[in-house]
C-alpha cells in the first residue's frame, strides 16, 4: 500500500484529534469510497502476486454507515509516554514511533464509555504517582488497560495490567470506575499480573477485584459468553454480516458434520450446529474453548464438542469425519502442517475466513494443485478507518 501522502487530495476535513500521532486510523478523515478502493486494490494484489486466482470475486461489501465510528467492541491501551522521560500516557503507539504512546480519550472508533474510562484510569494513576512500566529498563507497575463491551448486551469488562513491582490502591480504582458516569453497565473489573519483558499481555495471574470476568453478547440470535482474553469479532455488527454470507456459499450440510478450526469462542462452531448433526471446534486458547462450551449450553446446543490444542496436532489425532471445514485463523495464517491436515480430508467443501489477506494469499497458494478449485471471493470491510479488511473464499474440491 503507497503512502498516505500520495492520498492528500482524496481527505476531506480531519474529524479526529489524535489523527497526527495515533498509528491506530491511519485512513481516518478519508473518503469511505476511496477508503474502499484501496483496501480492495491491496487485498487483490496480494492473490495476483501469488497466483491466486477465483472464478467469481463478488467485489468488496461495505460496512453500514451506522456502524463506521464507535464500532469497536475491545480496545488494548498501553501505559508509556509520548517523549523519553515525559508524563505517563495511556493509548496507542504513535504513527511511526513505535516507542511513544499517545493518550487517545477521543477516539472515534470507540463507545464514549471507553474514552471516559481512559481518561479516569490515566488521572487515577498521575494522581498516585504510579510509574509506568519501560520497555527497556522493566522497571515500573502500570503496562496495559483493555476494556471490552458487549454491543447488545451494554456490558463491560475492564482489565488493568500491572507488573508486581509495587503494591497500589485496587480498591480505590474500583470505586472510582463505578462512580464514573456511563452509559454501558460495568459487570467486571480484573487485574492482571505480567512480569514477562516482552510488551504484550502476558497472562501470569488474573483476579477478579469486582464483578466476574466475561461478559455477554449476541449475534445471529445466540447469546456467547466472551472472556477476559477470548478472541472475538471486533465489529460485532459487520461480523454477523460476514458469518451469515459465508455460511450461504456452503451448499446444504442439513445432517452432516462439521468442523470450524481456529474456533475462537466457538461462534462460527454453533452458527454451523445450528444445520449440522454435529460440529466441532477447535482452538488453541483454553479460555476461548471454556467459554465456547457454556456458551453452546446457554443456547441449547447439545450437537457440539469442543477440543483445546494446535490445530495441527488436534486434527492429526481427531476422532471426526468432517463433511464441511470452516477455517478464521489469526493474522499470521495456518502452519503449513494444519494446511496439509486440513487438505487430507478431501471434503467437498472449505470456507477460509481471513483478516489478512496476505497470509490467506501465502495459504492458498500452498493448496493449488492439490485437489480444490477456488470458488468464489469476497472482502468485507468490517474495519472502517483502518487498513485492515476481511476476506471469504469457498473451495470446492475438483471431481
Amino acid at each position: 500500500m503507497r503512502d498516505m501522502e500520495d492520498f492528500k487530495h482524496i481527505f476531506d476535513e480531519e474529524v479526529c484529534i489524535h489523527d497526527e500521532d495515533c498509528g491506530g486510523c491511519i485512513m481516518q478523515g478519508m473518503l469511505y469510497d476511496e477508503q474502499l478502493r484501496i483496501k480492495e486494490s491491496a487485498s487483490l494484489e496480494e492473490f495476483k502476486k501469488r497466483g491466486v486466482e477465483f472464478n467469481k470475486y463478488d467485489g468488496i461489501i461495505p460496512s453500514h454507515a451506522k456502524y463506521r465510528y464507535e464500532y469497536r467492541n475491545k480496545m488494548e491501551y498501553t501505559f508509556g509516554d509520548f517523549e523519553k522521560g515525559g508524563q505517563t500516557t495511556l493509548g496507542m503507539h504513535g504513527r511511526g514511533r513505535f516507542m511513544s504512546i499517545t493518550t487517545v480519550d477521543h477516539c472515534q472508533l470507540v463507545h464514549e464509555d471507553f474514552n471516559k474510562i481512559l481518561r479516569f484510569t490515566l488521572d487515577f494513576v498521575v494522581k498516585n504517582g504510579y510509574p509506568h512500566y519501560h520497555k527497556k529498563s522493566h522497571q515500573g507497575l502500570m503496562r496495559h488497560l483493555i476494556v471490552r463491551r458487549g454491543i447488545r448486551s451494554g456490558q463491560l469488562l475492564i482489565n488493568i495490567v500491572t507488573s508486581s513491582q509495587m503494591e497500589w490502591d485496587k480498591a480505590a480504582f474500583v470505586n472510582g470506575l463505578l462512580s464514573l458516569e456511563l452509559k454501558n453497565n460495568i459487570v467486571g473489573i480484573l487485574h492482571t499480573v505480567n512480569d514477562q519483558v516482552a510488551d504484550a499481555v502476558i497472562v501470569e495471574e488474573v483476579n477478579v477485584l469486582w464483578g466476574r470476568d466475561y461478559y455477554e453478547e449476541i449475534i445471529c440470535g445466540l447469546k456467547f459468553i466472551v472472556g477476559a482474553f477470548s478472541f472475538f469479532q471486533t465489529n460485532v455488527e459487520a461480523a454477523e454480516v460476514l458469518y451469515e454470507k459465508a455460511i450461504s456459499l456452503l451448499p446444504d450440510f442439513t445432517s452432516k458434520k462439521a468442523l470450524d478450526l481456529y474456533c475462537g469462542t466457538g461462534t462460527i462452531t454453533q452458527l454451523l450446529a445450528e444445520k449440522a448433526k454435529e460440529a466441532v471446534g477447535i482452538d488453541i486458547v483454553e479460555e476461548s474453548i471454556d467459554v465456547g462450551r457454556k456458551s453452546a449450553k446457554l443456547n441449547g446446543l447439545d450437537n457440539i464438542r469442543f477440543y483445546c490444542g494446535d490445530a495441527h496436532k488436534v486434527l492429526k489425532n481427531l476422532d471426526f469425519a468432517p463433511d464441511v471445514i470452516v477455517v478464521d485463523p489469526p493474522r499470521m495464517g495456518m502452519k503449513e502442517q494444519a494446511v496439509e491436515e486440513l487438505l487430507s480430508y478431501g471434503v467437498d467443501n472449505i470456507i477460509y475466513i481471513s483478516c489478512n489477506p496476505k497470509t490467506m494469499a501465502m495459504n492458498l497458494e500452498q493448496m493449488k494443485g492439490r485437489g480444490y478449485v477456488f470458488e468464489r471471493l469476497i472482502l468485507f470491510d468490517n474495519y472502517s478507518n483502518t487498513k485492515h479488511v476481511e476476506a471469504v473464499v469457498l473451495m470446492s474440491k475438483v471431481r
